[in-house]
């Protein structure tokens, strides 16, 4: 493949299940959860196979980012609007200053163990090939209610032995029970990590609620105020018809949420996940007759006992206790606490 390849790493979220580990000023990516990096830092060293490396992110977060990559690009997007109007704004900008390429885009809070670059590479060639919208997907082990998914059609082979297909269906995140049935059909998870030329991607945004940043725009930024905020599924995936997958053959997690981090942290023999010590923040813990329950905490001693499947999260003047099942619910906390300005 003869295209230069820009990684374009999403850096602009603030991680709210997270909390209170991760708040408005200190946003999940710059936190070291699975490792002694930064997950920004991490996600760039994992994208190091690319020609050029741009990491897309807001004006309040610009300088830490240039801190925790100091040899990427920064792009700074005019103001936070999920992953849809932040893709568009990347390619128009990537397009600008790198001209011809592929992009191969990637969430800065994920967890990977594997070859990711050459799933990468491959993706980055299918993509050039179909001239279409390229998604990983992932073999699931569970029937996980907080992954989006996509139905392949029938795989086929690349010259150089790799596969791809065609999406027939994306699927929003199900329950539990349709979790269950989406496997049984074959359903990979939606790892959220594509691969794509500016021109295509650009292409299928016309027609679409992002259709202000598929042209050539002369005021990219009056054309980004105008988009709604919208994630990049709902706004093109779902409704493009020219998007393939290939399979990612590496172990995957999406550091999203408390029990993500129990699957990723070497667990004990009470099956307790504790960010803590030795895994980063410097916190301590004792559990008693606690079993299957995530500890985390930064500078504070942590007590528990008798309790099963919690999820306790000490950091600063923060506390959060919840059942693990309910990580997802975090946001709720942390809506509550910015009606109150005090995330």
């Amino acid at each position: 493949m003869d295209v230069p390849v820009v990684a374009c790493v999403l850096a602009g979220g603030t991680g709210t299940r997270l909390y209170p580990a991760s708040r408005s000023d200190r946003p999940k990516q710059f936190l070291a959860l699975d490792g002694e990096c930064s997950l920004l830092a991490e996600t760039v060293d994992r994208v190091a196979f690319a020609d050029e490396t741009v990491v897309l992110t807001g004006d309040r977060h610009a300088a830490a980012v240039r801190e925790h990559a100091p040899d990427a690009t920064v792009f700074v997007e005019p103001e936070p609007k999920d992953t849809g109007p932040a893709l568009a704004y990347a390619a128009q900008r990537v397009r600008d200053e790198f001209g011809e390429c592929v992009m191969c885009c990637v969430p800065a809070d994920h967890h990977v163990d594997g070859d990711f670059a050459a799933v990468a590479r491959h993706a980055a060639r299918v993509a050039v090939d179909t001239d279409g919208l390229v998604t990983m997907g992932v073999e699931p082990t569970r029937p996980a209610t907080g992954y989006g998914y996509v139905e392949p059609a029938a795989f086929q082979q690349t010259a150089d032995g790799g596969e791809y297909a065609p999406v027939a269906a994306f699927r929003e995140k199900p329950d539990r029970a349709t979790a269950e049935q989406l496997l049984d059909l074959g359903c990979l998870w939606n790892a959220g990590v594509f691969a794509w030329t500016p021109d295509a991607f650009l292409r299928e945004c016309e027609e679409t609620p992002l259709s202000s940043l598929a042209e050539d725009a002369l005021d990219l930024e009056s054309a980004f105020a105008v988009a709604p905020a919208i994630s990049v599924d709902y706004a093109v995936l779902e409704r493009t018809s020219d998007a393939y997958v290939v399979p990612a053959t590496f172990a995957w997690d999406d550091l999203g949420s408390w029990d993500a981090l129990a699957r990723i942290l070497d667990a004990d023999t009470d099956g307790n996940a504790v960010l803590g010590s030795d895994d980063g923040p410097a916190g301590d813990a004792i559990l008693v007759d606690t079993t299957d329950s995530v500890v985390a905490t930064d500078d504070a001693h942590v007590s528990v006992v008798d309790c099963e499947d919690i999820v306790v999260a000490a950091f600063d003047d923060r506390v959060l206790v919840a059942p693990r099942d309910a990580s997802q619910r975090v946001r709720d906390v942390v809506a509550e606490l910015r009606e109150r300005d005090a995330f």
